[in-house]
């Protein structure tokens, strides 16, 4: 069964980074979420506290994230988590490969897969980089996000198609043209509610070829900016979602 969390990047900004995931959890719960992606935590005591809180609520979380790498990894493994981000400032493909690998390889020592999450403005940005990526990182998974791939040219379809057995988690998001010219990708573009945008029924058929193809992970409605009270737009994307079977 396909389970529809929240990443939440776009509430922290919004709420100018508070976690109070208390209120967080409840108030997804009452929209129909089944939990958030990321569980931000400083220490281990904070990771199983708020794990815990989770448990009681309901509700539920894919990842922990820790201040560095390596709490990453025990906070993720520890608390039977799937997968960890793909962690690398390199700037170069060869060295940011390696790093990738290298990560896949000690995580699965833990029962964890490493993600690499597409991204506008990353070197895993476009189609061909992504592809690339998965041809020189045979042992990584995709945390897909549809709307930078969308967004960068790529077709969801295909990489859901083609990719569909190292898939993590999937990213659901539209998006509207701001400046079609800016090179910069964050001035050409913003990222919506899902239906709002100029992606047109491409969500929905990514949703359609997940559930045909059996997919019974976690999808993740990701709404990075947000312009009015942000319950609005997810309560708009949990519907679009409902609506296509998920």
């Amino acid at each position: 069964m396909i389970k529809v969390g929240i990443a939440d990047y776009g509430l922290n900004v919004w709420y100018g980074n508070m976690h109070d995931y208390e209120w967080r959890l409840k108030m997804l719960k009452e929209l129909n979420f089944d939990g958030i992606e990321r569980l931000e935590a400083a220490t281990a005591e904070r990771a199983l506290e708020y794990n815990a809180l989770a448990r009681k609520l309901g509700m539920d979380f894919v990842t922990c994230r820790g201040t560095n790498a390596a709490d990453t990894l025990t906070f993720s493994a520890g608390l039977n988590k799937e997968y960890i981000w793909v962690q690398s400032n390199a700037t170069d493909f060869d060295t940011f490969y390696r790093h990738a690998n290298h990560q896949a390889e000690v995580a699965a020592q833990y029962g964890l897969k490493v993600g690499i999450h597409n991204h506008l403005g990353t070197p895993v940005e476009t189609e061909e980089q992504l592809e690339k990526f998965l041809a020189r990182c045979p042992d990584c998974y995709i945390v897909f996000d549809i709307g930078h791939h969308h967004g960068a040219g790529g077709d969801p379809l295909y990489i859901v198609e083609k990719y569909f057995d190292r898939l993590v988690t999937v990213h659901f998001k539209d998006y509207v043209i701001k400046d079609p010219d800016a090179t910069v990708w964050s001035s050409r573009l913003r990222f919506c509610e899902l239906g709002g945008g100029v992606m047109g029924d491409i969500p929905a058929k990514v949703a359609k070829l997940l559930q045909d193809k059996g997919y019974n992970g976690w999808v993740m409605v990701e709404h990075d900016t947000h312009l009015r009270d942000p319950r609005i737009d997810l309560k708009i994307s949990r519907d679009y979602l409902k609506d296509c079977g998920i």
